[in-house]
Order: structure tokens, then sequence, then C-alpha cells
């Protein structure tokens, strides 16, 4: 991704323009204070780059060690190869904000900015999207670029703007345009006082930068706060530090904030309704200070999108919304509405919709979602799906099947990487010798790779992952007749697998096929299940009219370990999924990491069953899992750690993982 600089700077929202308020009593905001203070959020940011689980004694306190700071991000415009009218998106962790659409021009200028919140450990990986607009081509993603907010943060430089290589989606050797964003930091001392200025030019009847009894007294009823309003003379008193019978900006400051920590003054945000004092990640004031802004439009920006597609066609898909109408939350909307499945991206902490034909998703929603699909499976339909996968295995491997990769790539731009791929498109003589493609050496790097008490993953894949069978069934998994038994089959499943930890991992049709070794031992059998060919899409999974996972044809193999006992790994037939292909056998030692085997043509899913306290799996994917979210992650990329040799290791840098197949 090319960098060229400008040498234009941009004006905080809250900084020099003070946001439009005027600076009320403000005598200590001198150059050398700003300056100051800047150098105070860039050691800052260096600490927190350094040492991530290490704090500084000097931290702004924010309510919480997690919060690092604000970023203000602003989309100035772009350079374009041809001449269309033009949005970008903005996507940082669970929220995506869109741009207003420019005019017919190559040269699209928005001056959009938006204010992210930097949490340590949190997102910190913006993606910048721009997309064409018109009658023919509505909303086609052109080009993209991602910058890391936390590293531009941090470096020592006075110049605030970026111009960035727009890379095409199919081909990340392609530029087709470049983009200019500036970026600034928010210094949280101001944006406090900030919020106070606010709030006092609406109390400050006179204008005189101050409150008498009675306009502080109005405030707090404003507020909405009981307890507060039967305290007035107590609260005035407080704030009235010099006792000259009025507060001053930097009084009410000062009792806002402590009040916050203590019993807030305000319970509830008056722009977005939030309930106060809940959150442990974020300073209140601050909740309100970014709310402020977006309810009064000093942000362009649109926001509360879950993924740049939805933005890009303006859906209003919001977050709250969703939420408040979803079982699933965020994650796969239950029933025969299932439509839009979303994932949580791993290595950026940001929300993707996985791309499906609407026809497939209709076609899936008849068969697995309703009664009349349960009567088409009893009568028949089984054996259908099992002659589609066989006629559609075949046709894969014929000669005329490659004309179909060209095709593939298109619909998976920017999810097919081909850039990690051992081999050009060229090399492959047939689809399915594309769709089973080796990556090349290192695309998939291991993490602590010789420290055999830590589990990784399997495939490039969509996880879930659960600490019990109990609690998958609860999330997940919807089939009425599941059990361990039944997917492991008598051979291999006993008691402490009945009890154990289970990892799913979900590899659709894009994603790289082979799957890998998550733990170091010795293999001591494989065992071949006859079954069905369901899809396993989340659809199907999350049906009650069916069970997935242990009706379908699946090989289970079981891994000796000295880290953690028995591991039973299935490897899982689907729609369409020619077969399944081993390239290990019983008796051989494997390392983790080590390549496992393949599934030919379709989607197909990993499973693996740990012993009852023989992992403590990943917090994050715990987390997104019981939300009913998938998270999704790259072969390598750690799983969890021995229970039985629990030891102090370092965490993963998901910086240095590699998304994609």
């Amino acid at each position: 991704m090319g960098n060229k600089s400008s040498s234009t700077t941009s004006t905080s929202a809250d900084g020099a323009k003070g946001g439009g308020e005027g600076d009320v009593n403000d005598t200590s905001d001198t150059s050398s204070a700003s300056a100051s203070r800047f150098s105070r959020f860039r050691k800052r940011l260096h600490l927190h780059r350094r040492h991530r689980h290490k704090h500084s004694d000097d931290d702004y306190n924010s309510g919480s060690d997690d919060f690092v700071g604000i970023a203000l991000i602003q989309i100035i415009g772009a350079e374009m190869k041809f001449k269309d009218r033009w949005l970008a998106c903005l996507s940082m962790g669970e929220r995506t904000y869109r741009t207003a659409i420019s005019d017919h021009t190559e040269k699209p200028t928005w001056k959009s900015e938006k204010k992210v919140i930097l949490e340590r450990d949190g997102p910190r990986i913006a993606r910048i999207s721009v997309f064409e607009t018109n009658r023919l081509s509505r909303n086609n993603l052109v080009g993209y670029c991602e910058i890391d907010v936390l590293q531009v943060l941090s470096q020592d430089s006075d110049d605030n703007i970026k111009v960035l290589d727009l890379v095409d989606p199919s081909s990340s050797d392609t530029v087709v345009g470049n983009i200019s964003l500036s970026y600034s930091i928010e210094d949280p001392i101001e944006i406090e006082r900030g919020f106070v200025r606010r709030v006092l030019a609406i109390a400050d009847g006179n204008e005189d930068g101050q409150l008498t009894f009675s306009e502080f007294s109005e405030l707090v009823d404003a507020f909405g706060n009981q307890v507060a309003a039967h305290k007035k003379n107590e609260l005035f008193k407080e704030a009235d530090k010099n006792g000259d019978g009025v507060v001053s900006m930097d009084e009410l400051a000062i009792l806002l904030a402590s009040q916050q920590e203590k019993e807030s003054l305000i319970s509830s945000c008056p722009v977005c309704g939030e309930i106060l004092g809940k959150s442990d990640k974020l300073n209140d004031i601050i909740h309100l200070t970014l709310c402020f802004d977006e309810g009064t439009g000093n942000q362009v920006m649109t926001g509360g999108f879950l993924t740049d597609k939805q933005a890009s066609y303006g859906w209003m898909f919001k977050m709250s919304e969703w939420a408040h109408v979803s079982s699933y939350d965020i994650g796969l909307r239950s029933g025969s509405s299932a439509s839009h499945i979303l994932v949580f991206e791993r290595k950026t902490k940001r929300l993707v919709e996985e791309l499906i034909d609407r026809k497939i998703v209709l076609s899936m929603r008849t068969i697995y979602q309703s009664k009349v699909g349960l009567t088409l499976i009893d009568k028949g339909a089984k054996d259908l799906l099992q002659s589609i996968s066989e006629k559609q295995g075949k046709k894969m491997n014929s000669v005329e099947s490659v004309k179909d990769i060209p095709k593939f790539l298109e619909f998976f731009k920017d999810q097919v990487k081909m850039s990690e791929v051992k081999y050009p498109v060229e090399h492959f003589k047939t689809f399915n010798e594309f769709f089973i493609r080796e990556l090349k050496p290192g695309a998939r790097p291991i993490a602590h790779e010789k420290n055999d008490d830590i589990a990784i993953c399997a495939a490039d894949s969509r996880l879930m992952a659960f600490k019990s069978v109990d609690d998958s069934m609860r999330f997940w998994i919807k089939g009425r007749k599941f059990s361990i038994k039944g997917l492991l089959g008598t051979d291999v499943c006993s008691d402490v697998f009945s009890r154990g930890s289970l990892v799913i991992f979900r590899l659709a049709p894009q994603d790289y096929h082979r799957f890998h070794v998550p733990v170091s031992g010795v293999i001591d059998l494989f065992v071949d299940i006859p079954g069905s060919l369901y899809t396993v899409n989340p659809i199907a999974v999350n049906s009650k009219y069916c069970n997935v996972f242990t009706e379908n044809k699946r090989v289970v193999s079981l891994i000796s370990t000295s880290s953690f006992g028995k591991v039973a790994f299935v490897a899982i037939g689907a729609t369409m999924v020619g077969s399944i292909t081993f390239s290990r056998k019983k008796g051989d030692y494997v390392n983790k990491g080590d390549e496992f085997g393949y599934f030919s043509f379709g989607g197909s899913t990993v499973i693996c069953v740990f012993e009852e306290d023989a992992i403590e799996i990943d917090e994050d994917l715990l987390a997104n899992s019981q939300r009913s979210l998938e998270t999704l992650v790259s072969v390598g990329m750690t799983l969890g750690v021995s229970k039985q040799k629990r030891i102090d290791v370092e965490m993963p840098n998901l910086e240095q993982c590699v998304l994609g197949a």
C-alpha cells in the first residue's frame, strides 16, 4: 500500500474551534499547554504499543484501564481513474460509517469525519472502502485500504494527512486510485471541557460563563436524576469550591467528573438513551460528548451500520435496531427470517457479512427452517442431496470446470487472496484442483509453534467455541437429537468427551479448504461414519428439524497428546463435498500446524472435541460464541491453553496473522 504526504492540517472538532460555543473561562488553553497534552498523549500511545498489558501512572483516568484515547478521522476525498458518483465507508470494530454520495466526478470530495474510541486490545485497524454508485452498477466496491489507527497516531510527525493507495478488491497488486485522510488526537481532558461548555451554554441564561444557584438547579432538574434533584444545595456547595456563590466552567467540570465516578448526576444519555454508569470501558462524560456530536450534527458521517456492504446500500440495520429484534443479538437471525450471516473478523475486530447467493439462501430457508422442508427431507431429499453432490463433484473434476475459476474469484473478490496461493491460477487444470489449493510456505504462521501446551485453529473458517456441549446447544446447535455420542460414534465417545469442550470450524466455499492439526500428538485411529450431506450453513445448523452434525457423512480421528489428553477431530462432509481426504495415517506423530487433509468442492466443517477440563479456550472466542456470533479465524491462530500444564504465555500478535484464502 503506497503512502504520500501533504502539508495540510485539520482542525479538531472540539479543539481550536471549541465546538462552536467559544471558550468560557478557558485561561489554561495556551499553546504550550496544548502541546504538552499532545506530547503526553503520544507517549501514552507509544506505551500502549510497546507494553500492551502495562499501564503508565500518568495515563488519563477515563474510568477504565481499557481506554486509550479518541481519534478523529476525516475522509477528505479521493482520486479515481474514471468519473462516477462515489461514497466511502469507514469500518472499525463493530461499527461502520458512510459519507454522503459525491457529485459525478473522478475526484470526489467528502470532508466527512468521525470520532472513534481506541481501547487497549480493542479494534485498531480502520478499513476505508470506496463504492461507485449509479443506475448501471449500483454500489459496486471499487477499492479499499486499511490503516492501523494506533500506529499512525503514535508516530512522531506533525503531518496528519495521509494519501493512501486504494487497491482492487480482487487483486491487491492493482491500484485503482488513492484517498486522502486526516487524523488527529482528541485530548480526553479537552473533550470533557468541551462537553461542560455545551452544558453550561445551555443553562447559563445571562451568558456570563458561570451558573447561579437558580441556573444550577434548573440544570440538575434537566439531568433527570431524582436523587440529585433532592440535594441541589449540597451539590452546589460541593461545586462552588471558592465560595463565591457561582459555579464556573472548571468547577462544573470537576463536579460532573467526580459525580460520574460516585453517583452520576446524569442517569441516562439524553441523545441515545443508554443507561450510564454500567460500562467499564469508557468514561461516561466522553460517551455523552460523542453522542452530543452525533445529535447536533457536528459530524457528517452517518453511523451505526454493521458492515460496509450494508452501509453502501443505506440499509438501516443499525446495531441497536438489530439487537432489539434479533434473538441472536448481532449474530445470525433465527428461524425462517435468517438471511444475513455476520461474522466477526478476529484479526481486524470488524464485522463482515458472508457472501451467499440469495437464491441459495431462499432454498436453504425453505428446506431447513420449515415444516414443509422437514417433509421434503423425510421424503427423499437426503438421497437427492447425495445425488447432487456426486454429480457436482464429477463436474468440478472435469477439464471444462476450469472456466468457473474466474467467476468464482470475481464473486469472492477481496476474500480469496491469490497472492497467498502456492501456484498461479493458470496452474490449475480443473476447478477442484483450484478449490483444494495449497498456500505458500509461511502464509499461515503457527502461534507459539514450539509450545505444545497451546492449541491452534485447525482451519481458515468461521469458528464457534463452547466450554460444554450444553452451551453449544443453548447458543448455536438447535437440532433436537444432537449429542457428543451421536457425533463421535460409540468407537470414540467416552464420558470425558460428553462433558468436554466443543469447537466448530465452518469452512465456506471461499475459504482455503485444507485443514490442519490443532495439537501435537499421535493419531490413534480413524473411523468412517456414513450419512447424509446436509449443508453446514448456520441456517441448517440452527434448524430444529434436522441434526446436521450427527446425521452427515464424517470421519472421526483421535489424537493422543501429552498436554490435552485425547482430542477428537471430526471432518464433516456437506452438500457438494465430493470427498474428505486425509494426508496422515494411523500411528503418525503430528505437530500442531501440520496439514491433516482437505475437503473437495463445497462447504464443510471440522469439529474438535476436548476432554473435560483439558483446555482453556481463548476468551474472545467464547465471548463471541455466547452472542451466537461466529469468529473468522485463520489456521495457526491461538485456540486455547492446556489446563493440565497451564503456563503464563505471551498472547498472540494478531497483526501478524493473515486472513483469507
